[in-house]
């Protein structure tokens, strides 16, 4: 596919406002400014609550292992059915998160969402017997599939075009707050405990909702114009000129609307295919990558290794976070596409290193050295991931979709990327059985395919309003 990889070259357009003003410190037309008023602040914080919902449910599992399974005399094959049901019920969420959030609104779909994820904490902090406990996390999974769509999306829809990526990127931040946050507490408190913990945040958000806009691209898709420009001007600032953005807003919508219609067998048309291929491809290059083999089995993979686990996780966490804060800073100013390729060249050095470590061990030669190469290659491969390749993927799925499809496209993404997820992580075990060096070779040989896959196809999207880009890769016959 042809495409102008830097993603500049744009259909022209007899309605796409080309040139914005700022004013008053406001962001008119797509928010071309470099500030944010306090609602696209607050919104954004409300809407990371459930990111941090989704951190905790991954993060809880670990530390809880061993009191659920005193407490609860349960089988390690029982135990091993509560970990993975998660991500089962994330799937089902995927699959239904666009067209829940395109018939409620994207604030009525992060409600709707924290309800199922309250009740499933509630189910696992009193359960008595083991399926009590599966149908909590299932419950929780499902509440975290919708809310791995939403919250990105919403964001997107929010905030000013130069502020984007990184608004959206504190999604991926706050994900790897709350696993690390209940990694530590775990360690401290009980399991029933840590699990009333989680439904703190999944109550900010549920209460904090009532407090944002509803997103203006969402409301002028479903014809509310007025709420649509009310809603716009709330995020940019009673003093600022919305009237470029909203008029922008509202002519792309009316004309997707009068050229194409918004069911599920529209989007495999070729007119969407540059746009699924991006968002799909990455997805799948984000999962087989092997970063939930890395993030699910670290310990396991320091062991192996011959180092010591305990450190080798604890010093993955103190890498990890501060990566991931570099990571938001670095988006709106490098952009997404160096930050992508830095951060999957990173993954497949830090990859291929683990895998030198194998292979040495194999050997037998340099065996005093080859603990510290997996170390090493665990921590290039952790802090390259957060750098990009963690938030990024989702930062470009909520921008390239055009509104009438996001949806179906949206639940497609995501369904793709839990796929991939479950896909490597019972695979993973299997794989290290066959060879160690070998795996890793694999996922080193992913990630650099990865570096071409962005060079070759990935647009970029820093400073363009979500118009401005959906019309780029989707224009209309």
């Amino acid at each position: 596919m042809d495409r102008e990889s830097s993603g500049e070259a744009e259909i022209a357009s007899p309605f796409l406002v080309k040139e914005r003003t700022q004013l008053h410190g406001g962001d008119s037309g797509g928010g071309g400014g470099g500030s944010a008023t306090m609602m696209v602040v607050i919104s954004t914080l409300v809407a990371v609550s459930g990111s941090y919902v989704f951190g905790s449910a991954i993060g809880y599992s670990s530390p809880t292992q061993s009191g659920i399974m005193q407490d609860l005399d349960l089988s390690v094959a029982e135990y091993s059915v509560f970990g993975s049901i998660l991500t089962i019920g994330a799937m089902i969420g995927a699959i239904m998160s666009g067209r829940i959030a395109d018939s409620i609104g994207r604030r009525g779909t992060m409600g709707f969402s924290e309800i199922f994820c309250i009740i499933g904490w509630l189910a696992i902090a009193f359960s008595k017997v083991s399926w009590w406990l599966d149908v909590g996390r299932l419950l929780v999974g499902y509440g975290m599939g919708i809310l791995s769509y939403v919250v990105p999306v919403y964001i997107a829809e929010i905030t000013p075009k130069d502020l984007r990526g990184g608004f959206t990127t504190v999604h991926q931040l706050m994900i790897c707050c709350g696993v690390s946050v209940s990694y530590l507490i775990g360690s401290f408190i009980s399991w029933r405990i840590l699990a009333l913990i989680g439904i703190v945040p999944c109550l900010v958000q549920l209460v904090g909702i009532f407090f944002i806009p509803e997103s203006p691209r969402w409301l002028a898709k479903n014809g509310l114009w007025k709420d649509s420009e009310a809603a716009l001007q709330r995020l940019r600032g009673k003093n600022a000129d919305i009237s470029d953005e909203a008029a922008e807003i509202r002519d792309y919508t009316e004309t997707l609307q009068r050229h194409s219609e918004s069911s599920i067998f529209e989007l495999f048309q070729r007119k969407y295919a540059y746009s699924l291929i991006v968002g799909v491809g990455l997805m799948v290059l984000q999962q087989f990558g092997g970063v939930n083999g890395v993030a699910f089995y670290a310990s396991s993979i320091f062991l192996s290794a011959g180092f010591s686990g305990s450190v080798g996780t604890i010093a993955m966490v103190v890498v990890q976070v501060p990566m991931q804060v570099l990571g938001v800073v670095l988006m709106d100013i490098s952009g997404r596409r160096p930050l992508l390729m830095i951060s999957a060249a990173g993954t497949c050095l830090g990859c291929f290193l683990v895998a030198m470590s194998f292979l040495l061990q194999d050997l037998h030669k340099w065996i005093q050295f080859s603990p510290f190469l997996a170390l090493a290659g665990v921590l290039i491969f952790t802090g390259s991931f957060s750098l990009g390749m963690g938030g990024i993927p989702w930062v470009i799925m909520s921008e390239v979709f055009p509104i009438n499809m996001k949806g179906s496209a949206g639940s497609l993404v995501t369904l793709v990327s839990w796929l991939g997820s479950w896909i490597i992580s019972f695979a993973f075990n299997f794989l290290m059985n066959w060879s160690s060096a070998g795996t890793f070779l694999i996922f080193s040989s992913i990630c650099g395919l990865t570096v071409v896959f962005v060079a070759k196809l990935i647009p970029e999207t820093k400073g363009r309003t979500l118009e401005e880009i959906q019309e780029s890769m989707n224009p209309f016959s």
